[in-house]
């Protein structure tokens, strides 16, 4: 199995960090383990010697106390490595053993620190003379008077840690060997899961629970990744259906435009029939110029929607709905009269805020259209006002009706129920496109209500 390496770009690899860990454990354990042994070891060794030591000093006391001369037969008796001193009641060193290595000078001048007198009995432990031991001593007081003192010497944990120091760092050495070989394996065994997780399914087959959430994240993450292909797909197929539609009404005003200026210029019209052609062409032109203004103004919001910009539209401005809706009254009051069409307004002064062209747009659009699409004698009744703690603007006019299987593409842009009265009433089929994504614009929502041969409402819901 090929060891997981993951070093690039400075980062430290998942082996590495497997390494540190159990390196610091294992030596650690191993550190705390080791001193607690020898802490174990030398309170076997002190209480063995305690013991032992306080045996012997009974019996040389007892052997001392039936004697006539107490130097003499403390120096008859063997103690091997045992250090015997006979102290008088006044501290004078009467005997001691190791006096002919140099090292009897001063070590019963402080024997009143180290718990050893005349007066009474002590087992006092303090450092040895030589490096990482310990002086463990026992004194007994005899019958004359004198003070009999045993002193051995035991490794103290220093000393016994020195003694094995040649197996610690072997023991180092192995713990180092198993950490690393034992990481390499270690990072090897739990990456290869992860690298074979299925990234069609990655919740469904986790191999860790603890990789729960990042799966569930990535899950997550490719869906969306998913629907933004899918969104971008649906809009570049969209974009290319605008585009062909563009393409074709762009072509009709042009053609009748570019048809009549050929007869005008070539002869063949009649002197009474020229205005008759010029009226055609203007027509034509004005077709084609409002065509050419709603496309600007869904490119805009287009473009608006997909950067999530709003500076193209201006600065943001308090608009009255009521007001905006007698201006477009007045507006639309010449094309209403030709065609028998009556527009009313109703309602409250109602301040929302927003763009004053585009608020102007999405009135303009849905007026228009109930007049477009009215009969004659009909009516159109603008309402603004409150409705459910909201700014609402409402539009219902009593003409043809929309279908109940068109009522939901009536906002796709180019839709239209009736393409011939649209192109006849000058209709670009772009108006409630425009005024969908203007209420999306201003934080607001469209809805529509119509029944064929009665009438349609269309409400504007602003945001409180």
């Amino acid at each position: 199995m090929r060891p997981w390496r993951g070093t690039r770009h400075g980062m430290a690899s998942l082996a590495t960090r497997i390494f540190a860990t159990l390196l610091a454990i294992s030596v650690g354990s191993a550190a705390v383990a080791t001193v607690a042994s020898a802490l174990l070891h030398q309170r076997v060794i002190m209480n063995a010697a305690r013991v032992e030591l306080d045996n012997e000093c009974d019996m040389v006391a007892s052997a001392l106390d039936g004697a006539a001369d107490e130097v003499a037969e403390l120096a008859s008796i063997d103690l091997g490595e045992v250090r015997a001193t006979l102290v008088s009641p006044l501290g004078e060193v009467l005997f001691d053993s190791e006096a002919d290595t140099g090292k009897a000078d001063g070590h019963v001048a402080d024997s009143g620190e180290g718990g050893a007198s005349v007066e009474g009995d002590g087992s006092p432990v303090r450092a040895a003379d030589a490096p990482g031991n310990m002086s463990l001593s026992q004194t007994r007081v005899l019958a004359s008077g004198n003070a009999i003192r045993l002193t051995v010497d035991r490794a103290g944990i220093s000393a016994i840690l020195m003694d094995d120091l040649g197996i610690l760092a072997t023991l180092l050495a192995v713990l180092v060997v198993v950490s690393y070989a034992a990481s390499r394996f270690l990072a090897s065994w739990l990456v290869s899961p992860i690298i074979g997780i299925d990234d069609a399914s990655l919740a469904q087959r986790t191999p860790y629970e603890e990789l729960r959430p990042l799966t569930d994240r990535l899950d997550e993450q490719q869906r969306a990744l998913v629907e933004q292909m899918e969104e971008l797909r649906n809009a570049d197929a969209a974009r290319r259906e605008f585009t062909a539609n563009v393409t074709h009404e762009l072509k009709t005003p042009i053609s009748s435009i570019m048809g009549a200026s050929e007869l005008l210029r070539d002869g063949f019209v009649l002197d009474e029939d020229i205005p008759g052609f010029a009226a055609r062409i203007n027509d034509e032109a004005q077709r084609l110029a409002a065509l050419v203004n709603d496309i600007l103004t869904l490119s805009r919001l287009d473009e608006s929607e997909r950067f999530r910009s709003q500076e193209t539209f201006g600065a943001v401005e308090p608009v009255d709905l009521l007001v905006l809706a007698r201006d477009v009254r007045e507006r639309l009051s010449g094309r209403a009269d030709h065609l028998e069409v009556t527009i009313t307004v109703e309602g409250t002064s109602t301040v929302v805020s927003g763009f004053p062209h585009m608020l102007d747009e999405l009135v303009g659009n849905l007026c228009s259209n109930a007049v477009r699409y009215n009969r004659p004698g009909g009516s159109v009744r603008i309402w603004v006002g409150m409705r459910d703690g909201r700014p609402t603007l409402e539009v219902t006019d009593t003409g043809i009706g929309i279908p109940q299987e068109a009522q939901a593409k009536v906002f796709e842009r180019f839709f239209r129920v009736e393409a011939s009265r649209s192109r006849e009433s000058g209709g670009t089929g772009l108006g409630l496109a425009i005024v969908k994504h203007a209420a999306t614009l201003h934080g607001a929502t469209v809805s529509l209500e119509s029944e064929l041969g009665e009438g349609t409402t269309v409400t504007v819901s602003f945001s409180g």
